[in-house]
């Protein structure tokens, strides 16, 4: 989930605003330390001249891909290892530290499935403090309460090759609507409130970019996610050049007042779109043209306030349903503001964890991805500080022997410009995840090259496709690629590429990695050695 999708989507959209001792696993003394020594498993004697033959050759080809401009400006880390032996096949500066982009959806996702288990359950409720009377008449106030469910939406499951949705987006918030109503339900005296407290209020980690705010990759983080904090702005244009272009929001929301600015052009001109919204200002505008006849263009914007916007959404909802709403539709941050013990109208349920994960690294979903990790964290109770939170994965990370230091966290996604992890810790996390009774779910959830999710436009036609099963990660000026490899021969490998300071155009590292890809594949394709039960490949 990139702005590279967006301005793929529009000609001009701009926004306003603003080497270890003994092992893959085993600690060293400093993440950047300079001086390697060979793992334990993978000495010179113990090397055979094939690995170190098939080694040369990939390094040659290696040298090749990123040698050449614009790869060669940027930074690249590199590690291959055996999936079954955890024999380090290749490296180069596998112990550096690079920015992962949506390579870190792989340690939370990771986390997720070790924490809350494939069979974890979100609930959000309808509560009420109040009682219903014999006529109907809710006395209180109706609370929607989220408890981190990244699924009130429309959204099919399970996920097959690509998202499939029933419905409108307010689907879910629809039925807890409807349920309300079925319990004879007619009239509320007091508000309808959207309670996002399950989490402490922190909308956005640090190391998010302004304009990351505006699109739906950077949708505002809260308890409360209604299809996924975002709304489409859909533009159509008219069937001559002069004619005005008709804006319309879906669903229709308050979060957002548009000023259209934009007109029908002549068909046969480019389109040409400028989008501006202020962070905290909910006036969007919109200027330029669009070719006359041409297709709809949708523009997915992300809800600045979740909780507010979930009980705006309800109420509308409610009132489309006959029920008079006396009160106003608000947000609540603080439980604490909650007297008594309230009562359980409606609730919803959610998919599994398992079911929700595939879906996550697919596509590579950021918002859903923040609130995995927050679950997670909200097991042990809320925590005070962005620092406190981030203990939470940090424990994880040394249980699966990542070295210390060798990932530094502030977000779930990879979105924050400020995460960073070395090649190494990424290998690492993927050897602990294959020895997991939770493994076929998380090697499922991974694209597969030319197949589907983040990868499905990528190395069709070539001797990777269907053969890489890895998370893509993208931010300006980085391409990241790490998983898992199955070569022709049977052979399971373990990879890490990651690439910094790309400045050429976004293709051209991507062609790199695929490239990286190919040559793995086919310089490594050797039999395997006998395989572990514990290490069997997935059905």
């Amino acid at each position: 989930m990139r702005i590279e999708r967006i301005l793929q989507q529009c000609a001009a959209v701009t926004v306003a605003s603003a080497v270890c001792a003994v092992g893959i696993g085993a600690p060293r003394s400093s993440a950047q330390s300079k001086t390697k020594t060979e793992p334990a498993c993978c000495t010179a004697k113990e090397k055979s001249a094939a690995s170190k033959k098939a080694a040369e050759k990939f390094a040659t080809r290696a040298e090749v891909l990123l040698g050449a401009v614009p790869a060669s400006k940027g930074e690249w880390g590199l590690l291959i290892a055996d999936a079954e032996s955890g024999e380090t096949l290749y490296e180069q500066n596998a112990d550096k530290y690079f920015v992962p982009a949506s390579n870190m959806k792989l340690f939370t996702t990771a986390l997720a499935l070790a924490k809350l288990g494939p069979d974890f359950r979100f609930h959000t409720t309808l509560e009420t403090p109040g009682t219903i009377s014999s006529q109907g008449v809710l006395a209180g106030d109706l609370v929607v309460v989220g408890r981190g469910d990244p699924n009130l939406s429309n959204r099919k499951f399970p996920y097959e090759l690509k998202e499939e949705f029933d419905g409108p987006p307010e689907k879910a918030l629809a039925e807890l609507a409807d349920a309300l109503v079925a319990k004879g339900v007619k009239q509320i005296s007091g508000d309808v409130i959207g309670d996002d407290s399950y989490f402490p209020r922190e909308r956005y980690p640090n190391g998010w970019e302004i304009d990351d705010m505006v699109w739906e990759y950077g949708a505002a983080i809260s308890a409360i996610v209604v299809n996924d904090n975002t709304v489409a702005l859909t533009l159509t244009p008219g069937e001559q050049a002069g004619n005005p272009v008709q804006a319309m929001l879906t669903p229709a929301t308050p979060d957002f007042m548009v000023e259209n600015n934009v007109t029908t052009s002549a068909a046969d001109v480019k389109s040409d779109l400028t989008l501006t919204r202020e962070p905290g200002s909910n006036l969007v505008v919109v200027k330029g043209t669009l070719p006359a006849k041409s297709a709809p263009r949708r523009l997915v914007l992300a809800i600045e306030e979740p909780a507010q916007h979930a009980a705006a959404t309800l109420k509308r909802l409610l009132e489309e349903r006959g029920v008079k709403v006396a009160g106003v539709a608000r947000a609540r941050h603080d439980h604490a503001e909650l007297g008594g013990d309230p009562v359980v109208l409606a609730e919803h349920v959610s998919v599994p964890l398992g079911d929700a994960l595939k879906l996550i690294n697919k596509i590579s979903q950021n918002l859903h991805t923040e609130m995995l990790l927050r679950t997670v964290a909200r097991q042990r109770g809320p925590w005070a500080t962005t620092d406190d939170l981030m203990k939470i994965p940090a424990e994880f990370y040394a249980t699966a022997g990542i070295a210390p230091d060798d990932v530094i966290q502030t977000d779930a996604s990879g979105l924050s410009r400020h995460d960073l992890v070395t090649p190494r810790a990424i290998v690492t996390l993927l050897a602990f995840a294959q020895k997991q009774p939770w493994f076929g779910l998380y090697y499922a959830s991974l694209p597969v090259a030319g197949i589907d999710g983040t990868l499905e436009d990528r190395m069709k036609n070539t001797p990777a496709a269907g053969r890489i099963h890895a998370k893509t990660g993208s931010v300006e000026h980085v391409r990241t690629l790490s998983g898992f490899a199955e070569t022709a021969s049977g052979r399971r490998l373990i990879f890490s590429f990651l690439s910094n300071n790309q400045g050429g155009k976004s293709h051209e590292a991507a062609d790199a990695l695929t490239g990286l890809c190919v040559a793995m594949l086919e310089e490594f394709n050797v039999a395997p050695p006998k395989r572990g039960m514990e290490h069997k490949h997935p059905q």
